[in-house]
């Protein structure tokens, strides 16, 4: 769904339709929709990366063939590809992710983790760097550690309890920083030369994309590269890049020849006239840097170029963003172990008449609930994790997990964490009173939770609309018909084909219905809720098919509706990889918040409310949690309570 630019020929034709003037039926459909030619070809050029970034995944493991995908558009449920098994840790990496630990806790204990400035101390970031921290995603052959997603991920995830933002850089610097650009686009040459650099730390890294005009619309890019010789010459200016400060490296996206590039660029050690940086004020990140870099006349060796083997840098920008994705729901799961574990000693200091609000039926509903959404980010992490090391894009998958995550920590972090402690959230020192902007902000980082809920709702719909609503506006494109007319009978013999395609569709799909794998061995409550999940999804077709049919060529324009069926079909996403979680979890109390979690969303999705039995099950829970605690919280730092009496 996407328009060629001059003088390129598709990646994969198959998934591209093409007319014979080289323009695609779905830019044709956004012009006569009403968008101009210029959001037309803009946003053809977004679709064109994320055709390409297909063609670099087996078919198997391409969007059409995800979980989610199947589960919606096909006749038989994959259940079993809704849980991935947590492989066996090798002793190496256990070390590893010890040795890291450990290293961050002695700082903070010892008061030596931040600067006079607030920052992480370089010390500390080279003895992570001693440790095998940044080489974390980095294979063995070139100094890393070669840690699998899965073991990555709730190794952020720990790290997050003892300090979050450093379990963020880990992210910046292995996802979507360098380390994931050279791995996976550069040439050997430019491998050999960074990834021993990137392991060790010696350059940690940042990626630069967002531009002060270039957020979500990556074609708005102004930066420019200009080959001169042997180097390429890079004017522009970049904006909210975190973890770049002199002496690093950072993947740079920027235009060549008028096509998205990047350039694997070392900013130089000190500003000087080609390189400065636009320092400002930035609630969030506060241990972090995040500047503004400013190229002018700067640079960088031409055989640092990066060229994948199809599309260009925006291919290359979007190949990293979901193993980000996953980081961030892997930081607010650890996150949220740490409100919990403030929480819990509070609720059970502070009295009112002559009672301990741990046992105060709201306070134990919050820590109940506060525990379901711990539970559920676990869930999501390890599925998506094991997809990505299975092979698959996870493109919808990963989307769910970032704004479930992040959504889940800004609920925990306001409506459960702060009413809790009420006016001493508020004070210097207090866990929700130094960082409440950072638990918001990862409702931004990564795309905003909405936009990437339309995201998630074109990925599903497109598959379907290639194969039975795009020869429709092929027809009518040729026909030279903007509204067509069913009680028009030209319009309708021109439509017959493929009206009578879509029509054997539906019908087959209301016929002979869907087949599901058994899910009988799972506990009753939590089967139940799989079994709901599972007929949601598959039933979801229909309406998801008859939206496209109603809006037709302004669907794009109707983001609430996209934004309310795509938070839909993400919640039961959720209830499904949740409820399969919580029945392979050996603990009681994991497996009651699952069932709480899952009870919560069904409420959601269905519009309904919860009845007593419900707040029974979720203070059941927090009581039994604040009063003999809960695994999911063993080595967690409990917060000092502020101002006795």
């Amino acid at each position: 769904m996407s328009i060629e630019t001059k003088n390129r020929t598709p990646a994969d034709p198959a998934a591209n339709p093409q007319r014979s003037d080289g323009v695609s039926f779905a830019e044709t459909a956004l012009r006569l929709g009403g968008k101009s030619a210029d959001e037309a070809r803009r946003t053809g050029l977004i679709d064109t990366a994320d055709d390409q970034v297909e063609t670099m995944f087996a078919e198997r493991h391409r969007t059409a063939s995800s979980p989610i995908h199947r589960a919606v558009w096909e006749r038989r449920v994959p259940t079993g590809l809704f849980h991935m098994p947590l492989p066996t840790m090798a002793d190496d990496v256990r070390k590893m992710t010890n040795d890291c630990l450990h290293v961050v806790r002695k700082h903070k204990r010892e008061g030596t983790l931040y600067d006079e400035f607030g920052k992480l101390t370089e010390v500390v970031l080279t003895e992570l760097g001693d440790a095998g921290y940044w080489g974390a995603l980095v294979d063995k052959r070139y100094g890393g550690c070669g840690l699998s997603f899965q073991h990555f991920a709730p190794f952020l995830t720990r790290m997050a309890t003892v300090e979050p933002t450093v379990a963020g850089l880990a992210s910046v610097h292995g996802c979507i920083g360098a380390v994931d650009p050279v791995r996976t686009f550069g040439t050997p040459a430019l491998k050999e030369r960074y990834l021993p650099l990137l392991a060790s730390g010696r350059r940690l890294s940042a990626f630069a994309l967002t531009e002060p005009g270039a957020g979500s619309d990556l074609t708005a890019l102004k930066t420019t590269a200009v080959r001169d010789g042997d180097s390429y010459v890079v004017n522009g200016e970049k904006l909210f890049i975190t973890n770049a400060v002199p002496g690093r490296t950072i993947g740079l996206v920027c235009r060549i020849d008028d096509r998205p590039a990047v350039l694997i660029a070392d900013l130089p050690e000190e500003e000087n006239d080609s390189f400065t940086m636009n320092r400002y004020g930035l609630y969030a990140l506060k241990r972090a840097h995040n500047n503004g870099l400013v190229f002018r006349d700067f640079r960088v060796p031409a055989e640092n170029l990066l060229t994948p083997k199809v599309g260009d840098g925006l291919t290359i920008a979007y190949h990293g963003l979901n193993l980000g994705r996953i980081a961030l729901c892997a930081n607010a799961a650890g996150t949220m172990r740490s409100m919990m574990a403030s929480m819990l000693p509070w609720a059970g200091f502070r009295r009112t008449y002559g009672q301990a609000i741990a046992r105060r039926e709201l306070v134990q509903r919050r820590i109940g609930h506060l525990a379901g959404l711990i539970v559920g980010s676990d869930a999501l992490v390890q599925w998506c994790a094991g997809l990505i090391d299975q092979g698959y894009r996870g493109e919808m998958e990963c989307i769910i997990a970032k704004i479930f995550g992040s959504e889940a920590q800004k609920e925990a972090a306001i409506e459960l964490f702060m009413k809790t402690h009420g006016g001493r959230s508020f004070m210097h020192g207090h866990l929700f009173g130094d960082n409440v902007h950072e638990f918001l902000a990862p409702c931004i980082y990564e795309g905003e939770g909405e936009m990437l809920g339309m995201a998630f709702f074109k990925s599903l719909v497109k598959q379907h609309g290639q194969n039975f609503f795009e020869p429709i506006g092929r027809v009518l494109d040729e026909a030279g018909i903007k509204y067509p007319n069913m009680l028009n009978p030209d319009h309708l013999w021109k439509l017959r084909t493929p009206m009578m395609a879509y029509a054997k569709w539906i019908t087959g799909r209301r016929l002979l219905g869907v087949t599901r794998d058994s899910v009988d061995a799972m506990p009753a409550e939590l089967r139940r809720h799989a079994e709901f999940a599972r007929g949601f999804l598959s039933d979801s077709c229909f309406g998801i098919s008859a939206m496209m049919r109603k809006y037709q060529l302004k669907l794009a324009d109707r983001q609430c509706s996209m934004a309310l069926a795509s938070s839909r079909v993400q919640d039961a996403v959720t209830m499904l990889v949740v409820s399969l979680y919580g029945a392979k979890h050996e603990c009681e109390l994991t497996r009651a918040a699952a069932e709480g979690l899952c009870t919560h969303l069904r409420h959601r999705i269905g519009g309904t409310l919860p009845a007593g039995q419900d707040f029974r099950r979720a203070t059941n829970l927090g009581g039994a949690i604040a009063e003999g605690g809960w695994a999911a919280l063993h080595d967690v730092q409990q917060e000092e309570i502020l101002m006795t009496y």
